[in-house]
């Protein structure tokens, strides 16, 4: 019998069950605190950048969105002030509790009618080929264990002329952002997430998780590796984070 492959959990290497599993318990663990942390963090520049994303959805009312590995649904909630009662949206996540703190921001909205919330994994989307006008996945893809499956999946739902949209942590542009950006993940980052979450192991994680995520360019490959025709990148904050721009003709 041939040993199973090992795959990346931050700096370890562990089984792709196990990494399914640490990862779920990562965000069960941070899903009460992921919201505020998130503005702690970025200092509420994560707002900016799910502000671009959902610009260049070019989001009508009759779309079928989903909102991959969506968590609390801030993409989710945001996609929904813009569809009409033909459209739909769809928060899928494959943590429950994030899918809680999610569904819960919806109905304090008033958008628990427009958003439905299932539990799902990113390399078996349990829906039909061709359904979605417009995919995003926001700061999900690199938690992913299979990557390539998953863009797979992607491009087996979306529809012909439809977008998927990977908003990610990336690699900075500038050696000096580069060096302060890895001087505050190392030893800034666990440090608020002890702090404010009670967790410094899932936010250490955080850290490492975004270094072994691919490169801008590399992950602009696997796209279209993956099937989509077409694929740009915009840069935000140095490099700190892209968008990924994925299109099916």
């Amino acid at each position: 019998m041939s040993e199973q492959k090992e795959v990346d959990f931050g700096y370890k290497k562990v089984s792709a069950e196990e990494k399914t599993r640490l990862v779920r318990e990562v965000f069960h663990s941070v899903a009460p605190n992921y919201d505020l942390m998130n503005d702690l963090m970025s200092m509420g520049i994560h707002r900016v950048w799910k502000f671009i994303t959902v610009l260049l959805g070019n989001v009508r009312p009759d779309h079928c969105i989903l909102d991959l590995a969506g968590g609390t649904g801030d993409l989710a909630g945001r996609f929904a002030t813009q569809i009409g009662p033909q459209g739909e949206v769809v928060l899928g996540d494959i943590n429950l509790a994030m899918l809680k703190v999610g569904r819960d921001k919806m109905i304090d909205a008033g958008l628990q009618e427009r958003v439905k919330t299932v539990t799902l994994n990113a390399e078996a989307l349990p829906f039909a080929k061709n359904k979605f006008d417009l995919l995003t996945i926001g700061f999900g893809l690199r938690n992913v264990t299979n990557k390539m499956s998953a863009l797979k999946e992607m491009w087996r739902v979306l529809k012909p002329g439809g977008q998927a949209m990977i908003l990610e942590f990336s690699t900075p542009t500038s050696a000096t952002v580069k060096k302060v950006y890895d001087a505050y993940s190392f030893k800034i980052l666990p440090k608020l997430g002890e702090r404010v979450a009670k967790d410094r192991e899932s936010y250490q994680y955080l850290a490492e998780s975004i270094r072994n995520h691919p490169a801008q360019e590399t992950l602009k490959d696997m796209v279209l590796s993956a099937g989509f025709d077409e694929c740009e990148y915009h840069n935000f904050s140095a490099g700190i984070v892209a968008l990924h721009r994925c299109f099916k003709y």
